[in-house]
């Protein structure tokens, strides 16, 4: 453990309703307050950090008076909506006490499935990061129905590790971490300190998480876990009051469950773009930008751009093909196939000019790139 987490640069912190609300009695603002003066150390420190929090359902209870968690869609919902104007209040309050600025950002999957909104998505992440913010992010629970009944910020954290391509992800619930089977109900269980993620012999173990405020159980995060990974995070699942996890865990300290990722991360990311067997276009470069690409590793400008083939959207993988016609790369397309005919020879100082926008000078960026030849 002590590597995985000491290492990570870029750290994704879920924290699930029951910790956030104190058991749902409303926002445990002590509690908040404590992690965001570990998320404050660990900026200082250099680190980029995210935090998805749950709990704006059960403080909206609180605010409307709500005992029982309601069954109807449209009282979820509207409890979110109010839930959410506290939730937000409280971390912009705590990390501006510890001297950071914070930003809200609420998500579906929805968002992360379609791959515009997914780009658009991840600069916006990575932009606050480079600001030196810290995202606060939470389902958009107001406009989403399903992952109300069935969901959990647990696939969110997830999917957000995925979307930013995070070191790790750092689950805080209220156990300890993983056993063998439910410590409550079988003196027998074994913690597990250390596992790989994605391994099935994980989700027979985990059962339900007992909490009645929150949607999600072990096996839900046994699940994030396997998803994280995907991108070549690892997880770390542990007791959200365990006094400064989240420095203990960045010093590498062993706390909790760790499943260690068993992909490299850009190698995960890489690995999938030269997965993909069918290409939506491609863009003809010059001898200087094939030479740029294939022996310096720069990124694709469009300036270094002769043509434009088929028909693609921003996010698409497209192969890259030197003048001859032979495919040398492929990767992420910054532009549409209309917009980079537009700005195909051009400098990016005229891209605001001739598109009314600018979403970067790279056609390609070199981290979205594989080079194939």
């Amino acid at each position: 453990m002590a590597n995985v987490m000491r290492d990570a640069r870029r750290i994704v912190v879920k924290v699930g309703s029951s910790l956030v609300t104190n058991e749902g009695r409303g926002l445990d603002a002590q509690a908040i307050g404590e992690w965001c003066r570990q998320l404050a150390v660990l900026v200082r420190d250099g680190r980029e950090v995210i935090m998805v929090s749950s709990g704006a359902i059960a403080e909206g209870m609180k605010r409307l008076g709500w005992a029982t968690r309601p069954h109807d869609i449209s009282e979820l919902q509207a409890a979110a909506a109010v839930g959410q104007m506290g939730l937000a209040q409280m971390y912009e309050t705590k990390l501006r006490e510890n001297g950071l600025g914070s930003a809200q950002v609420l998500l579906t999957h929805a968002d992360l499935a379609d791959r515009e909104r997914y780009l658009n998505a991840r600069s916006t992440l990575l932009t606050l990061l480079k600001l030196g913010v810290v995202p606060v992010i939470n389902e958009n629970d107001t406009v989403v129905n399903d992952e109300i009944k069935f969901g959990d910020n647990d696939t969110l954290g997830a999917l957000v590790a995925n979307l930013v391509e995070a070191d790790a992800l750092v689950i805080l619930t209220d156990q300890k971490g993983l056993y063998t089977a439910d410590p409550r109900s079988n003196p027998d269980a074994q913690f597990v300190h250390e596992a790989k993620a994605g391994d099935p012999a994980l989700e027979a173990m985990a059962g339900g998480a007992g909490s009645s405020i929150g949607r999600g159980g072990m096996i839900t995060k046994i699940l994030a876990a396997k998803r994280a990974a995907g991108s070549g995070a690892s997880t770390v699942i542990a007791w959200g009051r365990e006094p400064d996890a989240l420095l203990r865990l960045s010093g590498g300290e062993a706390i909790g469950t760790l499943l260690v990722a068993q992909t490299q991360k850009n190698q995960a990311r890489k690995q999938w773009i030269a997965d993909h067997l069918q290409m939506r276009g491609a863009v003809v470069v010059d001898v200087g930008a094939a030479v740029k690409l294939r022996d310096e590793g720069k990124s694709l400008l469009p300036i270094g751009m002769t043509g434009v083939e088929g028909d693609f959207s921003r996010g698409d993988v497209i192969a890259v093909r030197d003048v001859s016609g032979a495919e040398i790369a492929r990767g992420l397309a910054n532009y549409s196939s209309s917009e980079a005919r537009l700005i195909c020879r051009k400098p990016s100082s005229e891209y605001e000019k001739l598109l009314g926008y600018s979403a970067g000078p790279e056609m390609l960026h070199r981290d979205n790139l594989v080079l194939t030849r």
